[in-house]
């Protein structure tokens, strides 16, 4: 007999060139990023039950290698393995392209796109497949470069750009290419003979278009509109040629059917912009919103903001969801836009309208000289937010008493009026805070029960202005710089914000690791190399490591001139979280959930605590909730597979129609990655990158766990 695997190979092989890859989305292969276009996260695969979980077992390991834990942060494994046939590719957290045997772990073949980086690490979520008759190719990204091998040998394709290569700093209008910075954490989408990318950098958020087979552009959209385009009422005269962001780095969504790609975007600017939008008066169309393009020619077809101007680093974190919405007998084809803020989107895919009533809801002012806010924000009325939006004094920590008192302290010097609290001198609290709510491992959609599934974060964060006196433009020095490139995430004390962003007071490395890593950047940090001068980056590595302070003069190019902006006598004084004096969040449990929403009613059908801490869990106090990053893989069989929580290292299995924890797994890292579901001969695999990262002082590495029931 003739096995469905052969079968669905050779209708690969039958697939026109012009026409969109009909991969088996939800069945034997796992062949596109979260599992299909659609961005569900689910599998048909019921082999493995609730009946039955309980036996699963690991089949096989490898361990891609560690990076060099770094200045910036340590490395962590975030991809989401892509599986055709019997083969694997995932990315190492340096970078490294690997091939295994699906079924065995075997490693078949590695490619090392950047030998130079020294083992560093470098951020990448996954990779795309793209197949053509015989001719299959992978690619990706490595730095500012977007790269296509041979999927079944490893070697770059000559015919792809130069040498494999194109480079993506090429393209942004009269900025030269040693001007720009970029990066594409997320893999690109795949239509038809396309590619198509977001990116994140010191550079307008661009979505382009490349051709798969020769690496040419097809197509661009500005997201910050060019004089004349649509929008460029809603931002100030030539916002392209100072302003960077609005950028799509979470990934997007495909509805094949109808030629769309749906497109999330995240703030504008980039550190200090984030949270001063002076130079930037309007509501900032494309940014922070979810755009709908054709997917053939760039082409706008509609799109929807989801916060005005923003002021809070409200990135969407995760591609849209494409669902279906029952209601009045009717199926409306949907997407599910999950947000940091703990808010729910659910917006007719064809129009962008709303599906549920969203109202534009009058918000706090800015007390910030320079300063417009946007007087009103889109609220969504229902379905519910699935995390709260206000630190009231009530929601205070209550886990000892001289914790209590302590955040208490801290809180009456602060405000905290809601989720559009503008930041200010005297310190605000957002609740959410900038990791979410929702976060880049995005939301699983069941389309047997109609659930969505998302997992949040539920941790108050501080967001305060400092004022700050612009310096002379022809001279700088390393504390300088600093302020202007590093505070906004290591702070201006340099203490940072473990564990996520370790603090630069006593950096170890050598001047030689430290000039690297500030030029070429490293996992979330961007590098500098493009607008910091040789003198600069050399002054700033050798005051992080001695303390000792030398005098550069400001090149042109250096971010220094952001000061010279309006309203740029302000500056972020940092990410900092809200945390009691022992390191745990200031407010009361859950710290983290995972929920399930009915997407028909918009009804919330249960909702859990997530992660915990061990140490806490030895003193009594369970089910707090934990920071939990990646998301879940949702099966025909009947199971919710996630990782995710960052300090108990729990790989979970959970009963998809009730919430019901029904098996898990203690992992040597944590896995902050989502999973991926395949079968290879019969069996069904449930694989997961776990290399933590995200608990600065926890285990870290690179390894891939595969698990499966006992062979009969």
């Amino acid at each position: 007999m003739i096995s469905r695997r052969y079968i669905a190979a050779a209708l690969l092989l039958a697939t026109s060139a012009c026409q969109q890859q009909k991969f088996d989305r939800s069945g034997d292969d796992w062949p596109y990023y979260l599992g299909n276009p659609e961005q569900t996260h689910y599998s048909t695969l019921d082999q493995i039950t609730p009946a039955n979980v309980h036996k699963l077992q690991i089949a096989w390991t490898y361990d891609s290698g560690k990076a060099i834990d770094g200045a910036y942060a340590k490395a962590d494994a975030e991809g989401n393995p892509l599986v055709v046939g019997e083969r694997m590719w995932v990315i190492s957290p340096t970078g490294r392209l690997i091939c295994l045997n699906a079924e065995t772990g075997t490693e078949r073949w590695a490619f090392d796109p950047a030998p130079e980086n020294g083992g560093k690490a470098a951020r990448l979520r996954g990779v795309s497949y793209w197949k053509d008759g015989t001719r299959e190719r992978i690619l990706f990204t490595s730095g500012s470069d977007l790269l296509s091998v041979d999927a079944a040998t490893g070697k770059p394709d000559s015919g792809f750009g130069a040498g494999g290569r194109v480079d993506l700093r090429q393209g942004f209008d009269d900025r030269p290419p040693e001007t720009v910075t970029i990066a594409n954490v997320t893999p690109g989408a795949i239509y038809q003979d396309l590619i198509i990318l977001g990116s994140t950098g010191m550079a307008p958020g661009d979505i382009r278009a490349f051709d798969v087979r020769t690496g040419r552009l097809r197509w661009t959209f500005h997201t910050i509109p060019a004089a004349g385009e649509p929008g460029s009422e809603t931002w100030p005269k030539d916002a392209r040629k100072t302003i960077n962001g609005a950028n799509a780095w979470a990934g997007m969504t495909l509805d094949v059917d109808r030629g769309l790609v749906f497109i999330p975007t995240a703030s504008p600017g980039m550190a200090i912009n984030d949270f001063v939008g002076a130079d930037r008066p309007g509501s900032n169309r494309f940014a922070n919103s979810i755009i709908a393009l054709d997917a053939a020619t760039g082409k706008l077809r509609w799109d929807f903001q989801t916060v005005h101007h923003d002021l809070w680093d409200r990135d969407l974190p995760t591609p849209p969801t494409l669902v279906t919405v029952k209601r009045d007998n009717r199926a409306i084809p949907a997407l599910v836009q999950t947000t940091k803020s703990g808010l729910v989107f659910i917006l007719n895919r064809e129009t962008g309208a709303p599906l549920f009533p969203v109202v534009e809801q009058a918000v706090p002012a800015s007390d910030m000289p320079g300063e417009q806010a946007w007087p009103t924000q889109p609220v969504p009325t229902w379905p519910t937010p699935f995390a709260r939006q206000r630190l009231t004094a009530d929601l205070l920590t209550t886990r000892t008493p001289s914790a209590h008192a302590a955040v208490a302290a801290e809180f009456s010097q602060k405000r905290s009026r809601g989720p559009f609290d503008p930041p200010s001198l005297q310190g605000t609290i957002l609740l959410p805070g900038m990791d979410g709510g929702a976060e880049w491992g995005g939301q699983a959609y069941d389309p047997e029960t109609g659930l969505l599934y998302v997992n949040s974060n539920e941790m108050a964060w501080t967001l305060k202005l400092n004022p700050y006196t612009p310096p002379p433009p022809t001279a700088g020095s390393a504390q300088l710089t600093y302020s202007a490139n590093c505070a906004a995430c290591h702070g201006q004390d340099r203490k940072g914000q473990p564990p996520t962003i370790p603090g630069l007071l006593q950096v170890k490395l050598s001047h030689e690791a430290v000039v690297r890593q500030i030029a070429k950047g490293s996992g979330r940090m961007p590098g500098f190399g493009a607008t910091l001068s040789k003198e600069e980056i050399g002054g700033l590595a050798e005051w992080l490591i001695t303390g000792k302070q030398t005098v550069a003069p400001v090149g042109d190019r250096n971010p220094l001139a952001v000061f010279a902006k309006p309203g740029a006598r302000y500056i972020f004084d940092g990410y900092k979280r809200f945390l009691d004096p022992d390191g745990y969040p200031a407010i009361k449990p859950p710290w983290g959930t995972l929920n399930a929403l009915d997407v028909s009613t918009g009804k919330w059908v249960w909702r859990i605590p997530f992660g915990e801490y061990p140490e806490l869990v030895a003193q009594g106090l369970r089910n707090t909730g934990s920071e939990n990053y990646g998301g879940a893989v949702v099966t025909k069989g009947g199971l919710l597979f996630i990782g995710a929580t960052s300090f108990d290292r729990k790989f979970h299995a959970y009963d998809k129609r009730t919430g019901k924890l029904l098996w898990e797994k203690v992992l040597p890292e944590a896995a902050n990655a989502t999973p991926a579901t395949y079968t290879v001969n019969g069996r069904q695999f449930v694989v997961v990158q776990a290399g933590g990262g995200k608990d600065f002082n926890g285990p870290n590495g690179g390894k891939i766990f595969a698990f499966a029931l006992p062979r009969r």
